[in-house]
């Protein structure tokens, strides 16, 4: 039996830039499998509805085109599957692609899942878990899900400008409160800013807030701030683009395979979705999903 793959598509991903490049992309995917299915969902009752009926049929590989959250769903669909996943990058945020190392370039990271597709080349990645959720970047809670929060709800500007001006915004209101974070091997209660978890280094359209994460040792990279004030956070957002901030005094790391989040009901984020509030239990679990290239 031959290859089988599908094309999910998010056609308003990008601000239409996926609708755009949907047929070159498939076009390009056609030439090195039996089977393409072309998946065209604008909700994600519908794309799951999609994914399923092709896995059913035999399903060997999925390649979203589309930005973070079109990635988050395939990501459900594929872990701890023997589906590969392809991501092309056609997002505002992209920082699964990003991290995975796939061109920026929505055509030539199609190229390089094509090149994967012809040479059999497969890797295999860790990922989050929270409850039934599982994540591929960061998982984050505090002042940085409330900016994601606002972030979402913003149309304009896209790209990272976008999570810059969320920042601005939330610094208005924002306020430290009681963090309560286990690991196997570590009991951490403080007044906190936020906290990120990381299986990747980037989140907000390519912070990385987990500058060591990797997606293949096993382990989850966690960033706490503590309590700061608003001029320390503006001072310390220059530091976040270049990954320095870990050497601000607020700032504290640690890794982990497991850990808990508590001490308050701070809302998070995971892979820029929302997930539910905290108290939560984040665990890695290894090669979790197969990645084309």
């Amino acid at each position: 039996m031959g290859l089988h793959a599908a094309l999910a598509v998010h056609p308003g991903s990008g601000g239409g830039a996926a609708a755009r490049i949907a047929g070159t992309v498939a076009a390009r995917l056609r030439e090195q499998v039996d089977r393409l299915d072309l998946l065209a969902a604008d909700s994600v009752e519908q794309s799951h509805a999609l994914m399923s009926r092709s896995r059913s049929a035999g399903l060997d590989a999925l390649v979203v085109l589309g930005g973070d959250g079109a990635a988050h769903q395939a990501v459900q669909f594929c872990a701890g599957t023997g589906v590969a996943l392809g991501v092309v990058p056609s997002g505002t945020g992209n920082d699964l692609a990003r991290a995975l190392g796939m061109p920026p370039d929505p055509l030539a990271a199609a190229d390089t899942v094509v090149a994967a597709l012809r040479s059999g080349l497969r890797r295999r990645i860790d990922l989050g878990k929270v409850g039934g959720t599982w994540f591929g970047t960061v998982l984050c809670a505090g002042f940085d899900a409330a900016v994601s929060e606002r972030a979402n709800r913003m149309r304009h500007p896209t790209g990272p400008r976008r999570y810059d001006l969320a920042i601005l915004a939330e610094l208005a209101a924002f306020r430290a409160r009681p963090l309560v974070l286990r690991t196997e091997s570590e009991h951490v209660e403080l007044d906190a800013t936020l906290v990120a978890v990381g299986n990747t280094a980037y989140y907000g359209g390519g912070v990385p807030i987990c500058p060591d994460a990797r997606p293949d040792d096993g382990l989850l990279d966690v960033t706490v701030v503590g309590r700061a004030t608003r001029r320390e956070l503006v001072r310390m957002l220059p530091s976040l683009r270049a990954g320095l901030h870990r050497d601000h005094p607020a700032v504290r790391t640690l890794r982990a395979r497991e850990l808990t989040l508590s001490g308050s009901d701070w809302p998070s984020y995971a892979d820029g979705e929302p997930i539910g509030r905290l108290p939560l239990s984040v665990r890695c679990v290894p090669e979790a999903l197969t990645i084309l290239g």
